[in-house]
């Protein structure tokens, strides 16, 4: 049997050595991002996409061999283990596999075919599948004995015909492959339930639909199911081929099953019994196969809306910063006001107020005077807009503060307010600004996102941000799993300013988490900043593990070794050191220097420990310390004029904002409280396998508006050329 690090190797096209030193590594508690990022040599560089497959896969494939051995012990335990069934288990792939293979062994209630059994029927189901010629009356009669509950002839067959029926439910072939060929051609059938049209409008696409079932996209199947749950769609399973068949011609099920129990219509006596005893396990089977196959097919889908989910979070942490400048938050509202916050280039609240711009007070000339009041005292370069409810008619204000203070030198950009009011509220802000009315916290929320999206949005709940596909509808745990780990990988990817980082922020560093991340602050705030990396081995409880594993991705800026600055980790730095006697060279005199770095060559300073790989990175750092992976910051600008669902027109060309990409498309927010959608057909000129290759969320797109439902309120556009 293929070992579990051989088939994980297989399934991510690496070596089995990588594979199986990454499992030590992981074992041994080593972190995703430190494993991609400092032990290259030992894992062939597997990156963390792949390290975070890997993990998965081991963890799954290692649950499936917990099972397999369970199974073997209670087999063994029963005295049921033949060499053929062990055979069978030990190559056995798939949990369902398993499964199959044990049900016939399983524990189970007295059902109607045991209490046959126990009645002493099985001979008769046995000789008339042996000989279907006899007369299954006449077969019968030598069974019927009342005392063991067989009080007639029709009694004898009825429970000859459930122990055949429990027989074809326990023969594991045969289920397999029913399921696999129903898997392959059947369709997916939706029908609305009667009567709940009115209340299942938004699922009327699905009223009357049929599709293959293994074909069902992602985002069409969960749809499906989430109208099942409400009980406005009744689903179910179909197979064409049966569609034309005459009333009572057996289907392809049944087919099967009597072609496993080699029964062939001849005209014999029994041929009648047997063929409706074929109908009856055909009957029982079809339930549960379609429970298996509409189980695989929201497994699936919810896999496939995880990875979306993933994608568009890491998109959106990974989004580029303004940077560190001092920015006007505002958090638009009507009746109740926009909300106003001043924060400084570090994010610290320096001032808070609420204007009235809008109706019912229409205070426009006020607002605006409030506003350049404050950026003129506070030195404010950005304006962030929330997007939500006011927001292009708070655009248009500070558009026109804009205007009126070009001494102001004022950028407005809007930005998502995905997860604000979740920050607002929560114990984090509460405790950061306890003073501070909810509302205003929001307003503060959005100032930070422009500056730094990521530092910003790690303190909410990942599936609170919303750029999932149906993700109330995924298993919750699996969702969470995959999206902590994005968190980590984004986290750890551009780093953390150690001496200004929040514990939200430290609590997904390598190797920390928040007891360490919270020990680290009042460390900082009771002793003053670090001024090098190892002075973190005084913070209580952070021993040498935890320091390996985050020493890597902090940072220290203006510290006392310029080393602390980047991503080099404090292990490697006896390579810089040898990197400076062979150049004679100071370290500060070293770093940036671009022509003298790129004559190196890293096999000169590899060792037994720290191979090229880890020399190559060694030197990219000392280029650009500390580099950040993130974009260039660049911002959209909503077409002014253009600020309701009924402002759009076919064929306007607008600018707009990415704020999700599924497997069928990217929704655009182009400034009229509605995303569009662009669907994969329309993104490019040329086709188009997956969307995140064309656009990622977050990113500024110009799109043309191709159509307008404004009863739907929906919006389609296109990424293509006018001319195509």
């Amino acid at each position: 049997m293929q070992s579990i690090e051989a088939r994980i190797a297989a399934e991510l096209a690496v070596g089995v050595r990588q594979v199986e030193a990454a499992a030590r590594l992981l074992d041994a508690g080593a972190t995703v991002p430190f494993v991609a990022r400092y032990r290259k040599e030992a894992t062939g560089g597997l990156d963390d996409t792949q390290l975070r497959q890997l993990a998965k896969r081991l963890a799954a494939l290692r649950d499936l061999e917990q099972r397999r051995a369970a199974i073997l012990k209670s087999l063994g335990e029963l005295g049921q283990l033949t060499a053929e069934l062990r055979q069978a288990i030990d190559t056995a792939e798939t949990s369902t596999r398993l499964e199959d293979l044990y049900r016939p062994f399983r524990p189970k209630r007295r059902s109607r075919a045991q209490l046959a059994r126990e009645a002493g029927l099985a001979p008769l189901a046995a000789s008339l599948l042996a000989n279907p010629s006899q007369l299954p009356e006449r077969a019968a009669q030598p069974f019927v004995d009342p005392a063991r509950g067989v009080p007639d002839v029709a009694s004898a067959l009825d429970g000859a015909q459930q122990i055949v029926v429990e027989d074809v439910g326990d023969a594991a072939e045969l289920v397999g492959r029913l399921r696999e060929y129903l898997w392959e051609r059947a369709d997916l059938t939706a029908r609305v339930v009667r009567g709940k049209e009115p209340d299942g409008a938004k699922f009327s696409d699905y009223f009357d639909a049929a599709e293959a079932i293994r074909r069902v996209p992602s985002h069409r199947a969960l749809a499906m199911l989430r109208g099942r749950d409400a009980s406005i769609l009744r689903l179910g399973l179909t197979l064409k081929e049966d569609a034309d068949l005459a009333a009572g011609a057996p289907g392809a099920g049944e087919r099967m099953i009597a072609a496993h129990l080699r029964i062939r219509r001849q005209g014999r006596a029994a041929d009648a019994w047997l063929a409706d005893t074929v109908r009856a396990a055909w009957r029982k089977l079809a339930g549960g196969l379609e429970t298996d196959l509409l189980g695989r097919l929201r497994e699936r889908a919810e896999a496939e809306a995880i990875v979306v989910f993933a994608n568009n979070l890491r998109d959106l942490l990974l989004a580029a910063p303004a940077g560190r400048r001092v920015t006007l938050g505002l958090d638009p509202g009507l009746r109740t006001g926009v909300k106003v916050a001043v924060v400084d280039a570090t994010g610290k609240l320096l001032a808070d107020d609420t204007i009235y711009p809008h109706a019912p007070r229409h205070d426009w000339d006020g607002a605006i005077a409030a506003l350049a009041r404050l950026a003129a005292t506070h030195r404010v370069e950005l304006i962030s807009i929330g997007n939500g409810t006011a927001s292009r008619e708070t655009d248009r204000l500070a558009a026109e503060l804009i205007a009126r203070h070009p001494e102001l030198s004022l950028t407005r950009v809007t930005v998502s307010e995905a997860g604000a009011s979740v920050y607002s509220a929560s114990e984090l802000a509460a405790a950061e600004f306890p003073q501070l009315d909810v509302s205003l916290r929001g307003a503060v929320s959005i100032a930070r996102r422009l500056q730094d999206p990521l530092a910003k949005l790690v303190k909410i709940d990942a599936k609170a941000i919303g750029v999932g596909q149906y993700q109330h509808d995924v298993d919750q745990g699996e969702l969470a799993r995959a999206l902590d780990g994005v968190v980590e990988d984004a986290v750890n990817a551009v780093g953390v300013e150690v001496n200004t980082a929040s514990a939200a922020l430290l609590t997904h560093v390598s190797g920390l988490g928040s007891a360490l991340a919270g020990a680290i602050v009042r460390h900082r705030d009771t002793h003053g900043p670090f001024r090098r990396r190892r002075q973190l081995l005084d913070v209580p409880r952070l021993g040498a593990r935890a320091f390996e594993q985050a020493a890597g991705f902090l940072r220290i800026a203006d510290g006392d070794d310029p080393l602390d600055a980047s991503g080099v980790h404090p292990e490697a730095y006896p390579v810089v050191e040898r990197i400076l006697a062979r150049v004679q060279r100071g370290l500060r005199q070293l770093i940036g220097d671009h022509a003298l770095l790129h004559s190196l060559t890293p096999a000169d300073f590899a060792d037994a420990r720290f191979g090229e790989p880890t020399v190559r990175d060694i030197l990219a750092e000392l280029e650009k310390p500390g580099r950040d992976p993130r974009p260039q910051f660049r911002t959209a600008r909503f077409r002014d004029g253009v600020e309701r669902l009924e402002d759009l027109q076919p064929g306007m060309q607008l600018e707009g904002v990415v704020t999700n990409v599924t497997n069928f498309g990217a929704f655009v927010d182009v400034g009229v409280h509605q995303d569009g959608l662009v669907h994969i057909s329309a993104l490019a000129d040329t086709f188009v396998r997956d969307p995140r290759t064309i656009v990622k969320a977050g990113e500024v797109v110009s799109v043309r508006v191709v159509s307008v439902d404004l009863a739907r309120r929906r919006i389609a556009l296109s990424m293509r050329r006018a001319s195509s």
